[in-house]
């Protein structure tokens, strides 16, 4: 032995332990596994640091993918070139990932598993959507540590603004470990981040509201839900893909199973091989021939049948025998804090959440120092300016730099960085111009320092900044979802079977319901449909429409104070021009009982929602009641009170508000309420309410009541006898709940007594319904606003002592002509002219 060596005797066991645990940890912490945080493993983050470096940007030219990997290989990576190079061809493969990093010119490798070539042939540069997880390295959002020899530093983490390890997943195997993770839709987990951010409490269930499932790059269908669900909420599922195939006649009686998307990371000419060989052993019978049709267009597989086989047969046998169906074990492994953990979809959304705000948070420190190392800066050259003489004057005197700057801290009492700025400064910034260009550039700087202090201070500010930063990232990047989720009939509810589309929905006066599909509506500025749209019965029209989504719910309120409910999928379908379902036989209403009021709910589930939303029906006796719409969230079959209605008294509208509308109420003795709807408390489902408004005598009554959002709305009044007007909101003064009101119609015996209040605008119908039946329609336009005492004008000429038996505000349809509007002798012709009766 040479001198001063010896020998130290150890446990081969332990040595063998000790070493094994160091290289696992090292291949779990260095290499197989994503950080949670930017979702990329070493390699990953130093292939895009080292582009960031060399400045192969989206912008610039591409530049060999030889020059790019030894960029990486020398300066950070210190492994095989291949490692480098693979990982970089693969960020470049839009069939592998989702979101593809990198953009590659030449040959980059192909779905059917043929080899790029070699690095010294392809170019490549970063894309745009690689720079947003880059962006705002250069002002410290991120740790950095020196790289293999300690010459230079690299970051630990990207402070990515995409959360990367959930839109291109990942995948890696590790000692002991392995992590599988899919990729996902870019919208989905950015709508998703959003509703957590806004929501911490939320569940995986209300996340998946956001974020259906896997969205996989080269499309396919995602076949069963039961392994996504299972996934999102433990982190470990397996989700089988399918193949999108269709069945085409190819030429006269010659049928083929055309293949257009098949599973992710199926190799295209491996599988075809395969299936020819199961052919050809007659493991798969019924197909003559297999071609690949496959363009730069896009896939075709094409599998031409034999004559006498049955296409859904050998579609299922290509399912169960080759990988045109696979499935993709879900692993959620990935490094918190530098720990392997197994991660749910919220707590991947948690982790990334996290890292964003710790970006924030530096990045506003980093600025705030800057801006104020620059305004220490200009006060110091503002000084410099207001005393330019003296400023001169002491350093002609000085013999050096270092002189004038300690006489011009002496006399100004200036930092020495302030000082050597003024020593420096050039001579054309003693122009007026230059010195104005100072004080605004130190106005802005005092008010951006005021505002990164307001954000470090403000962790709501926080927030908005990462939510403001995902939705730019949506609209920038985000794109329509391509693998369909297909639900397997044992496992799906009827709502997830049933898109959640817009559809309209129209209910006729007497009470007819049906759903029908909003492309069968021309696109309208108010979506709204007339008399041609619906074949109703004899004497009956479209009262109420309204724009819905199929998951919505449909709240019914009844006559005695009873509230149902519907999903919106469970109307009966219908087409433009059918007559619907009668709405009493949908619903298990009493026989006695009628429905007066319909209202359209976004969610019943949504907590938020609920709790912010408010319903206030009104009786015919004056009775007003407020219930936030959360009383009404859990359906039953036979309906609930919703309001106690007291004796000889009866329920007559329902409205959904926010809680800040105002309320107006009209009496058939011709006055008007109008309070604010915060003068109502909320209460209880079973009360009774409140008195919204005094009657005039025991035969009076309620005719009406209307929300109003804005002062700009119109009200319109009509009495029996056909006299009606319509009045500005602004004229009726608002007053407390419970008065006497106003004077809204001058009820005579000429007029009769008021039956209807609507509020109305321009582009709104009046169906009038008298007492013998007639029904006339008539545009609301042609009446002009009149002041709220008047008696207003005759809208109808009533024959034969005959009277107006009900007012519906409808929506018109453009396709209208002016004749259907109903019977012009009845109308009456002079409207627009008449002056108003006093």
């Amino acid at each position: 032995m040479a001198d001063g060596e010896r020998i130290i005797k150890i446990n081969i066991e332990d040595e063998m332990k000790s070493a094994y645990i160091d290289y696992s940890m090292s291949v779990i912490v260095s290499r197989a596994l994503p950080d949670v945080r930017d979702g990329f493993k070493p390699v990953h983050r130093r292939v895009l640091y080292g582009m960031l470096d060399l400045g192969v940007l989206s912008n610039r030219p591409h530049k060999k993918s030889a020059r790019i990997v030894g960029e990486v290989l020398g300066k950070y990576h210190p492994h095989g070139d291949s490692s480098v190079y693979d990982t970089m061809v693969r960020m470049a493969q839009d069939w592998s990932l989702r979101y593809p990093l990198v953009d590659g010119q030449g040959n980059f490798g192909s779905v059917d598993g043929d080899s790029p070539a070699a690095m010294r042939y392809t170019e490549a540069r970063l894309r745009k959507i690689a720079e947003e997880m880059l962006a705002d390295l250069e002002k410290e959002t991120v740790d950095f540590a020196p790289n293999f020899d300690e010459s230079l530093k690299e970051p630990t983490v990207l402070p990515t603004r995409i959360p990367n390890l959930l839109v291109n997943g990942a995948s890696g195997i590790a000692v002991g470990m392995a992590t599988n993770m899919p990729p996902h839709n870019l919208t989905e987990v950015v709508n998703g981040t959003i509703a957590y951010i806004k929501n911490r409490d939320i569940d995986i269930e209300g996340l998946m509201e956001f974020i259906k499932a896997p969205d996989f790059p080269t499309g396919g269908i995602i076949y069963g839900y039961e392994g996504v669900k299972q996934a999102f909420e433990t982190g470990k599922g397996r989700v089988v893909m399918r193949a999108k195939a269709i069945i085409e006649e190819i030429r006269e009686g010659k049928e083929a199973i055309i293949v257009t998307e098949i599973p992710y990371q199926v190799n295209k000419a491996d599988m075809i091989k395969k299936t020819a060989d199961l052919v050809n052993e007659g493991k798969i019978d019924g197909i003559s021939d297999i071609r690949d049709e496959s363009d730069r267009r896009g896939m075709r597989i094409v599998y031409e049948l034999k004559r006498d086989s049955i296409p859904n047969v050998v579609l299922n046998k290509l399912f169960k025998y080759t990988s045109l169906q696979t499935s993709f074990s879900i692993n959620n492994i990935a490094l918190v804090n530098g720990r392997p953990e197994m991660l749910n979809v919220k707590d991947m959304i948690h982790h990334f959440v996290e890292h964003r705000h710790e970006v924030v948070i530096r990045r506003t420190k980093f600025e705030l120092r800057k801006a104020e190392e620059r305004a220490h800066i200009l006060e110091g050259l503002i000084i410099a300016s207001d005393n330019i003489d003296e400023v001169i004057k002491i350093i002609r005197a000085s013999k050096s730099p270092d002189e004038a700057r300690d006489g011009l801290m002496t006399r100004f009492d200036l930092s020495e960085i302030q000082s050597k700025a003024i020593v420096e400064m050039r001579l054309r910034q003693l122009t007026g111009l230059e010195q104005d260009k100072l004080r605004i550039e130190y106005e802005e700087l005092v008010n951006t320092i005021a505002d990164l202090k307001d954000i470090l201070a403000n962790e709501d500010r926080r927030m908005a900044i990462i939510m403001e930063e995902l939705e730019y990232v949506r609209e920038k990047y985000g794109d329509d979802r391509r693998s369909i989720i297909e639900y397997s009939a044992n496992e799906m509810s009827i709502e997830d079977l049933i898109p959640n589309e817009e559809v309209i929905i129209t209910i006729s006066h007497a009470g007819y319901i049906k759903r029908t599909s909003l492309a069968e509506y021309k696109v309208q500025s108010r979506g709204g449909v007339g008399s041609k749209g619906s074949a109703t019965r004899d004497k009956d029209f479209l009262e109420h429409l309204f724009v819905a989504t199929n998951h919505n719910w449909l709240l019914i309120f009844t006559e005695k104070g009873k509230c149902f409910w519907m999903r919106i999928f469970e109307v009966p379908e219908g087409s433009k021009t059918s007559k619907g379902r009668a709405l009493q036989n949908l619903i298990n209403i009493e026989q006695d009982d009628k429905i007066k009021a319909f209202i359209n709910v976004d969610d019943i589930k949504d907590p938020e929602y609920i709790s912010n939303k408010f319903i206030i029906m009104c009786t015919k006796k004056g009775v007003i009641k407020k219930t936030s719409l959360e009383a009404y969230s859990r359906p039953r079959t036979n309906g609930i009170n919703a309001i106690g209605i007291r004796e000889d008294d009866e329920l007559l509208e329902a409205k959904l508000t926010n809680g800040t509308n105002e309320i107006m109420m009209a009496l058939k003795s011709g006055k008007c309420i109008r309070f604010n709807e915060e003068k109502v408390r909320s209460m209880g489902r079973t009360a009774s309410g409140v008195r919204g408004v005094t009657l005039a005598n025991e035969k009076d009554e309620v005719v009406g009541m209307i929300c109003v959002e804005n002062e700009d709305a119109n009200v319109m009044v009509v009495s029996s006898k056909g006299y009606g007007k319509r009045s500005a909101v602004a004229d009726y003064r608002i007053t407390n709940r419970g008065g006497k009101g106003v004077k809204t119609i001058n009820i005579t015996d000429k007029t009769g007594e008021l039956i209807a209040i609507k509020n109305v605008t321009d582009e709104d119908d009046l169906m009038i319904i008298t007492k013998k039946g007639i029904t006339i329609r008539m545009h609301v336009e042609v009446l002009r606003v009149m002041g709220r005492a008047t008696q207003g004008v005759k809208l109808i000429n009533l024959r034969d002592n005959d009277k107006i038996a009900a007012v519906a505000k409808v929506y018109r349809d453009s396709e209208e002509e002016e004749e259907e509007l109903g019977d012009e002798n009845q109308i009456n012709p002079d409207l627009a002219d008449l002056s108003e009766e006093e």
